[in-house]
């Protein structure tokens, strides 16, 4: 293998690529809408291009994270940036709201594979006494590309149309995977789906047609279509949907050649075989019971309104089809010989603990990255979001330097007691925002309580890593840490919705509490005074999330001082040394 440094270096960037995609598309969303034959004001339409991502990034993760552990790390990076590419390209290609969702679910499936993979990477490469400060790098470099996706989606947004940007998200994927791939001198294990050294040209030429004719599919060149003889390709001959056109049917019947090829052949282009074999081996089964029950919790809050309650209407559905999920995933992991968690993984107090803390981690993060523009907009900047997003960013450039340190102090100072120290500056960070007046923003002042919390939540990333890491196996490490990930996430889903609804709530017990219009007004429908009275009313909404999120942001500081107790990540002093061998 080449330098360890710069492979994880690598995979570092591709995490932080991965994450600056998730903030481009805030920005993109009304152009993506447009293209898909949606209207700007329908914007709950659009909530799909966002679920579809989340679907994919959380409720597969167990499953790569498992694979890594079986398969090596650096097989499974690869194939994440691949994946994370070919999810690019769908995006790119897409024609109406359901390509668009299964690009951006591939593209999420992708982008979440490299999380795992990449912090498991670093328990292979550093004891766990020195994992503190390459914990901390990776986190420092994740939370940069948030930092650096809004500035790279404005910038490309300013010069091309949005599908610019996953052009180069399939560029960038691409020469990642290559580079990755030449740095470690090894090729994918063949049990894990081998590309063989001896071409296919069969399976080339049909993956070749599939390819070209699915583009042509996607795209639908005026020229061709209008062309006499080529425009053929392009009439449905049957029903009106492409994928029933000549074209479509060739692309289809090519593409189940080419799996056929791949499981008869014996040397396939691509070993579908032993794909299958991996994914038996990771507990496929178990691995889909999990999703399900994963799927079902991101459905049923991501898909509210939080104007007037904490999930879907369909979400009582959705919460009961993921308790049955869950019960069958239980039932499966007491029955299986070799069940996708296996037993004892997070039996020790830190490892379970990392998950719980990751959870209200979580739950406080959202409220920044979703009040604080929001906040903005109310006050300051009512008609520029672009604006808003930057105040935002007055928060974010903080979380890489917090996660750095937070690295370097975990080799000193005790996980929880660094975490609790993050947390503390985070809700001390909120409770400061709860206090914001109409005109905060315009104050220089208003960019120390972003700091503030900004830096909290990069002190305790690497910590919470570091513990769970440090906690369980190592053959378990991936899967651990996509469990931590998994918790974050469903924390930022279940924070927003309950935070949000109960900062609404606020909003209109102080909007009931109003005079009219026209008693302010002197008759009018409208006036400057009754505007600022609204305001003054959503600046409430945004304070009672404030004061949720630092809530939560407590919860995690002192759940962190509870069950990190014990987890050996410092590195241990020659007199620490010596007065336990007396």
């Amino acid at each position: 293998m080449g330098s360890p440094r710069l492979l994880l270096a690598l995979a570092a960037v591709a995490v932080a690529f991965a994450a600056a995609d998730t903030y481009v598309v805030v920005l993109a969303l009304p152009d993506m809408m447009a293209s898909a034959g949606v209207p700007v004001d329908q914007l709950q339409r659009a909530a799909p291009i966002i679920s579809g991502f989340l679907l994919g990034y959380v409720a597969m993760l167990p499953l790569i994270g498992r694979i890594a552990d079986l398969r090596g790390r650096v097989p499974v990076l690869v194939t994440a940036l691949v994946i994370f590419a070919l999810g690019s390209l769908v995006t790119t290609l897409a024609y109406d709201m359901p390509s668009m969702v299964a690009g951006r679910f591939l593209q999420g499936v992708g982008g979440g594979g490299l999380v795992p993979a990449t912090l498991a990477l670093v328990a292979d490469l550093y004891p766990a006494e020195r994992r503190g400060v390459p914990l901390g790098v990776v986190s420092a470099v994740q939370e940069l590309g948030s930092v650096l996706g809004p500035l790279f989606g404005a910038l490309v947004l300013a010069v091309a149309d949005w599908r610019a940007i996953f052009l180069v998200n399939v560029a960038v994927g691409l020469v990642l995977a290559a580079a990755i791939r030449r740095l470690s001198h090894v090729d994918p294990p063949e049990s894990f789906g081998r590309v063989n050294v001896r071409l296919d040209w069969i399976g080339l030429l049909l993956a070749l047609v599939t390819l070209v004719a699915g583009a042509l599919v996607f795209v639908q060149p005026s020229q061709l279509m209008r062309d006499l003889t080529w425009g053929q390709l392009f009439i449905p001959v049957a029903g009106d949907g492409r994928w029933l056109t000549p074209l479509g049917l060739v692309t289809i019947g090519a593409a189940a050649l080419l799996v056929v090829r791949s499981l008869t052949a014996r040397r396939p282009l691509l070993d579908l075989r032993a794909w299958v074999r991996t994914l038996r081996e990771a507990d496929l089964l178990g691995a889909l019971f999990l999703a399900l029950a994963l799927a079902g919790v991101i459905l049923a809050f991501a898909t509210a309104d939080p104007k007037v309650q904490v999930f879907s209407d369909q979400g009582v559905w959705y919460l009961l089809g993921a308790a049955f999920a869950t019960a069958a995933f239980v039932v499966h992991l007491r029955r299986a010989p070799a069940p996708l968690v296996p037993t004892g993984t997070l039996r020790r107090r830190p490892a379970w603990g990392a998950m719980l803390v990751s959870f209200f981690v979580g739950a406080a993060l959202i409220a920044a990255l979703i009040d604080i523009p929001l906040f903005a907009r109310t006050t300051v900047y009512p008609d520029s979001q672009l604006m808003a997003a930057l105040v935002l960013v007055r928060f974010l450039v903080a979380l890489p330097v917090g996660a750095v340190l937070g690295g370097y102090l975990t080799r000193a100072v005790s996980a929880g007691v660094v975490t609790a120290a993050g947390m503390a500056c985070a809700a001390g960070g909120f409770a400061w925002m709860a206090t914001w007046g109409l005109q905060a923003l315009d104050h220089p002042i208003a960019t120390a309580p972003l700091v503030l919390g900004g830096f909290g939540f990069g002190l305790a990333l690497a910590p919470v890593n570091a513990a769970v890491l440090a906690s369980t196996d190592d053959d378990v490490h991936g899967l651990a840490s996509a469990f931590v990930v998994v918790a974050r996430m469903v924390g930022m889903l279940v924070g927003i919705s309950a935070l949000t609804t109960l900062g609404l709530r606020r909003y209109y017990a102080e909007q009931g509490d109003l005079p009219s219009a026209r008693e302010v007004c002197d008759g009018r429908t409208r006036c400057a005074e009754f505007t600022d009275l609204l305001k003054s009313a959503g600046i409430a909404q945004e304070h009672t999330v404030f004061a949720g999120a630092a809530v939560c942001a407590v919860v995690a500081g002192l759940a962190a001082l509870v069950v990190f107790r014990g987890a050996a990540t410092r590195a241990v002093s020659t007199s620490e040394l010596l007065r336990s061998a007396g």
